[in-house]
């Protein structure tokens, strides 16, 4: 079978070679190739040393333990500019269930195989005269054939080396849509508190890597199925066999489950994808009474705080872990056609932000579809977002305004200090509710105004301005969620 390497792959394994080292492919790229599928970026295993290396290719980077070289190349294809060169070699004892404590240099690509974590990534494809022969000793073809993951070797040993590789088990499993061997699976489910070893970072990327894939739901079941979860994401679990009331069809965790499944089908963003799967988290430490009666109230808020919590612990950006936790607290507003007035909707827009109107949407669009329902999109989303198109260009944050704060700084004559804030605050809020009023003219002169009041009483009108609360979350909305158990 012919296989198609890059110029630039064969360019480097032909340098070893003509200097009388052997030159193979090895790891994901060969099982890729194997696949039909084209490889995420290509690894080269040799018998020559790290020093040897260096001396064929002097543009290269040596700055690791693992023997590991990285060579540049010339191309303008992202993953071809640095091919990693990788002496053959075995690995000792892994004391912190990661790393080995040292490395020994192997003398046959079939040593250098056999310390490898799955039979699929034990493949080599060595490069003659730019034709590939498959190295095979631990059988990964007939497991590729058969669509099984599989240790190399005994189980419970890989794991204990390298305990991140429970997670890449369930990782290749859920990528390939393919079935993890008994024995593994077994060894998994024993040493799954071992992840609690594991570099939060580490565990992370191959969550993601999960939530990247196709059958991402599945994914996340199978953590749970394979006793992982509750070391990744434990409160997710806290939803299992949780049931609901009438508005819902399945338990809580089934429900997130689902919700994820949409996002995934619909080819939404990661960070959409992760706030329809923590949406409800904090639904079972609200619950209030049993069947059809049962509450959820405020479980939005408490899903918000659990949700930057869990993304904060396994080392997300803060800037990511915001906006996910945004918008699970975003998720439940109220809108009916008649009810909600285009002030109301510019107070949500302040309060949502412009930015995450589409995201948000996206999210509830989940949270219907993991319900149970057949539409993702009804009528009153539909005419809300015909609101939203309506006054989106009205001003709904202080940036928005005719004014900004040295308009009120010069024309009350007061220094920087909180007085600022109050005033902007106040004169946002008169705004939301007459967009015309946004003229320079009158913003102006009601600074004049607000200005000349003392600061408590201006501190006590932009509070009152703050705490405004629009329809999507007046009296009327409250109403609504206690008549449907929400």
């Amino acid at each position: 079978m012919k296989y198609n390497v890059p110029k630039e792959v064969l360019s480097v394994a032909m340098t070893l070679e003509k200097a009388g080292f052997e030159a193979y492919l090895v790891g994901g790229c060969v099982r890729d190739l194997i696949l039909g599928r084209e490889p995420k970026d290509w690894d080269i295993a040799t018998n020559a040393k790290p020093e040897e290396i260096q001396k064929l290719f002097p543009d290269s980077v040596y700055e690791n333990q693992f023997g590991t070289v990285g060579v540049k190349t010339d191309s303008e294809d992202p993953k071809l500019k640095v091919i990693e060169i990788t002496t053959f070699r075995l690995e000792g004892k892994y004391t912190d269930k990661r790393h080995p404590d040292e490395i020994k240099f192997a003398k046959t690509i079939e040593e250098d195989l056999g310390r490898r974590d799955f039979t699929i990534n034990a493949i080599a494809a060595e490069i003659r005269n730019e034709k590939l022969e498959i190295r095979d000793p631990c059988g990964g073809q007939d497991d590729l054939k058969n669509k099984i993951i599989r240790t190399v070797g005994k189980p419970e040993e890989r794991f204990n080396e390298d305990a991140l590789r429970l997670m890449r088990a369930a990782r290749f499993a859920t990528e390939l849509g393919w079935q993890i061997d008994f024995e593994t699976r077994r060894a998994i489910v024993k040493l799954a508190g071992l992840l609690e070893m594991i570099a939060k970072e580490r565990v992370r990327d191959e969550l993601v890597k999960i939530l990247e894939t196709l059958c991402a739901a599945e994914g996340i079941v199978l953590l749970e199925e394979l006793d992982i979860l509750r070391y990744v994401i434990p409160e997710l679990r806290e939803g299992i066999g949780v049931s609901q009331n009438r508005h819902h069809t399945y338990t809580v965790f089934e429900h997130n489950i689902r919700a994820l499944d949409y996002t995934v089908k619909q080819n939404y963003a990661l960070y959409v994808r992760m706030a329809a799967l923590l949406h409800d988290v904090g639904k079972p430490r609200t619950k209030r009474g049993e069947g059809s009666a049962s509450t959820f109230h405020g479980h939005e808020y408490v899903s918000a705080r659990m949700t930057f919590k869990i993304l904060d612990r396994l080392r997300f950006s803060k800037e990511f872990a915001e906006r996910v936790a945004h918008l699970v607290r975003s998720h439940m507003f109220y809108y009916n056609v008649g009810e909600v007035t285009a002030a109301g909707v510019r107070r949500f827009l302040a309060r949502v932000g412009v930015g995450n109107v589409d995201d948000i949407m996206e999210v509830r669009e989940a949270d219907r579809i993991g319900s149970g329902v057949p539409k993702a999109v009804v009528y009153k989303m539909r005419h809300l977002l015909f609101m939203i198109e309506k006054v989106r260009r009205d001003p709904v944050s202080p940036k928005m305004l005719a004014v900004d704060g040295n308009d009120v700084m010069e024309i009350a004559d007061i220094p920087p200090g909180p007085r600022v804030g109050y005033i902007l605050a106040v004169l946002l809020e008169e705004v939301l509710d007459e967009p015309k009023k946004n003229t320079k003219e009158n913003l102006e002169s009601r600074i004049r105004e607000l200005g000349k009041l003392a600061e408590e009483e201006l501190k006590k009108l932009a509070l009152r301005a703050k705490e405004t609360k629009e329809e999507f979350e007046s009296n009327i909305e409250e109403e609504i969620k206690k008549r449907h158990h929400i």
